[in-house]
């Protein structure tokens, strides 16, 4: 069966063409609409709390029916659904309501998504990158658009955009086929024999405390720009900047894959994690050091997120990668982006923009410092035992 590219590229463009829409503008949205930097950070933890539980409880169920397509395509449509409330109502009660909701059902679908693809892929994995990097063209696409439509327009236009893509995203799940992991006569590991593993419970506590690190960033970065007087198509720019950057990694992902080892890559990553939050606290209003700052995007987010899933895939193998999958997404993007987004809210106006960034520097130094001694090294060893 040959790799339905152009399919799974489109779902990869409209999904990050919706988060570029959210991410970068969902914060000012929020802070329009009368909250603030506490309710703001609590309706944003709200929105990647549910990534502890959801993924998971969607990544068991596709596991046992193999019928992972048709739950994407199920918490595609409800999300689509649900976010459309916002459309309508206007109090924080509901407001919080409807974002677990929707985020129940959204959060379902990235980890999923992703086994299918590495599914259809088989051993080409390594053309990951390849296809993975046109969401990073959706999300450019959306956040310059919406960066230029706000200087013009009010931000209310903001949910419909994003309910409009959320079900462009649900149409294309419906012409992608399903994908089957391939047979393995061998008997797999239990997940909990997995999960026993040290090296498994660092590799999840490292992409735990760089997702808390990135947290201050993905909720708060558009309201900072905002307070050093950059305008709405800067803030696009800016944004779009470091998704550009991610995207030339993405396209040279595979020359770096077969010269470095996923440990290398990781560690590297994680290093300039910590000068990049470095730069944006201390250097915002030096608009050099700042675009730097979000070149290091590549690494921060780019490199990073591709060792991580390279490294499930191998962690994890064919008959637990949805699980696997889910637990990176909630362990990560769940656990510590609720984390980080609670502390960038209630600490926000309570100590500085400055020193929350500076927080999220000392985060990934802890990450780099539990990555060193644990991640990778298995896998590096088994590579020189085989060569």
């Amino acid at each position: 069966m040959t790799v339905p590219y152009w399919r799974l590229s489109g779902f990869y463009f409209f999904f990050f063409a919706a988060l570029g829409a959210h991410l970068p503008y969902w914060s000012l949205y929020l802070k329009d609409s009368g909250f603030n930097p506490v309710e703001i950070g609590k309706l944003s933890a709200l929105l990647v709390g549910t990534k502890i539980i959801a993924p998971n409880l969607w990544g068991w169920i596709a596991d046992h029916t193999c019928k992972s397509l048709r739950i994407i395509r199920i918490a595609s449509f409800f999300a689509a659904l649900i976010f459309a409330g916002f459309l309508f109502i206007h109090s924080y009660f509901w407001y919080a309501w409807i974002t677990v909701g929707f985020s129940f059902f959204w959060n379902a679908v990235l980890p999923q998504f992703e086994a299918a693809t590495l599914f259809h892929l088989k051993s080409e994995s390594h053309r990951y990158s390849q296809i993975r990097l046109w969401g990073s063209f959706g999300f450019i696409v959306a956040v310059l658009t919406i960066g230029w439509l706000l200087d013009s327009q009010p931000i209310t236009i903001l949910p419909l955009v994003i309910t409009a893509l959320l079900i462009l995203t649900w149409c294309v799940t419906l012409i992608t086929p399903q994908a089957h992991a391939a047979t393995d006569s061998s008997a797999p590991a239990s997940l909990l024999q997995i999960l026993k593993k040290p090296e498994v419970l660092a590799f999840l506590a490292v992409y735990m405390l760089l997702q808390a690190a990135h947290a201050p960033y993905y909720v708060f970065y558009s309201i900072y720009l905002n307070h050093h007087h950059y305008n709405g198509t800067l803030t696009g720019i800016l944004w779009a900047l470091g998704v550009f950057a991610e995207i030339f990694l993405f396209i040279y992902m595979r020359r770096l894959l077969t010269r470095f080892s996923l440990r290398k890559i990781l560690l590297f990553s994680i290093l300039l994690s910590i000068i990049r939050w470095l730069l944006i606290a201390w250097y915002a209003d030096y608009p050099g050091l700042l675009i730097i700052a979000q070149l290091l995007h590549a690494a921060t987010f780019g490199s990073a997120h591709v060792a991580a899933i390279h490294l499930v895939h191998i962690y994890f193998g064919h008959q637990h990668q949805g699980k696997g999958q889910a637990l990176y997404s909630s362990a990560g993007m769940g656990l510590g982006g609720m984390l980080g987004s609670l502390f960038g809210g209630y600490y926000w106006e309570a100590l500085s923009p400055e020193l929350v960034y500076t927080m999220a520097a000392a985060t990934c130094g802890i990450a780099f410092i539990i990555a060193y001694t644990w991640v990778g090294r298995e896998i590096t060893q088994n590579k020189a035992a085989l060569s």
